[in-house]
């Protein structure tokens, strides 16, 4: 089951109880949100341990509707990208999971 952003900010809350609330979701927003301008100024994003965010450029090509099987034009676009980091490798893959 996925984790969403407010059961985040509730465990880093349960962790550090000195934090309040509202602070710890300040900080997630604040960190999200520098990624994201990050990622849109066409920067990457590297935190050691954890991976890095990049954006990959796609070009235009021509796509397929699956159901009409009618041609279709596709613009370019770019897209978000993560690599893990080794650290984080190494930590899931730890178990054989």
């Amino acid at each position: 089951m996925p984790m969403i952003k407010s059961e985040l900010v509730q465990r880093i809350s349960t962790q550090n109880p000195h934090l309040y609330q509202r602070d710890v979701e300040n900080i997630v927003n604040a960190i999200l949100g520098e990624i994201t301008s990050a990622l849109a100024r066409g920067d990457r994003v590297e935190l050691r341990g954890f991976g890095a965010f990049s954006v990959k450029h796609r070009p235009a090509r021509t796509g397929r509707n699956p159901r009409t099987g009618a041609h279709v034009a596709v613009a370019k676009k770019s897209v978000p990208f993560f690599k893990t980091g080794k650290e984080m490798r190494e930590r899931l893959n730890k178990n054989g999971v």
